[in-house]
């Protein structure tokens, strides 16, 4: 006999930096994020969520492409949604992260490039954006549930990982 409580349980994924992760499981998937960006997508009809989490926003050379970069993240995002049977016009897309770092020079801060090569590719593949929360001086705690689209912002002046640790210890390996 299945516990009901067990029946109940919704699986959790922490984000690492570079990473992408999607599921056709419901799954609370979450990360932290300063200069970087999580773009998430979500398939309405089938209910199937994907998030990545990138760092800068292209590859300077495409030899070294990996989903630490913006470019690649988000179109690898889309190219394994469709992958699983997704239609493109299903999809729709939320953004968050891209803080400011404060320098003094903008052309140094990657951030808000981060936001535009996310908001460039999802325009170009004619996926819309439903919701962002990007910019600004403060880093962000995101919780993402990939069975309802639903994501939760926390907003933070300072961002430690140790933040996370309760996360980490019941139970998860991520």
């Amino acid at each position: 006999m299945q516990d009901s409580n067990q029946a109940l349980k919704v699986c959790e994924y922490y984000l690492k930096p570079g990473f992408l992760y999607l599921t056709r499981e419901e799954t609370v998937v979450y990360t932290v994020l300063g200069s970087c960006v999580a773009v998430c997508l979500w398939d309405r009809q089938n209910r199937i969520g994907a998030m990545n989490h990138f760092l800068y926003p292209r590859t300077p050379d495409p030899a070294q492409a990996t989903t630490r970069y913006g470019n690649v993240a988000v179109l690898t995002l889309i190219r394994l949604m469709l992958a699983e049977g997704v239609a493109r016009e299903g999809l729709e897309g939320q953004i968050f992260g891209g803080g400011t770092q404060g320098t003094s020079r903008p052309e140094e801060d990657i951030g808000p490039q981060n936001v535009q090569v996310a908001r460039k590719i999802l325009r170009q593949q004619g996926i819309p954006i439903t919701s962002e929360d990007v910019g600004g001086g403060k880093g962000r705690k995101l919780i993402y549930n990939t069975g309802s689209n639903e994501a939760v912002v926390l907003k933070v002046d300072r961002l430690r990982e140790e933040d996370w640790y309760p996360y980490r210890l019941r139970g998860s390996n991520h």
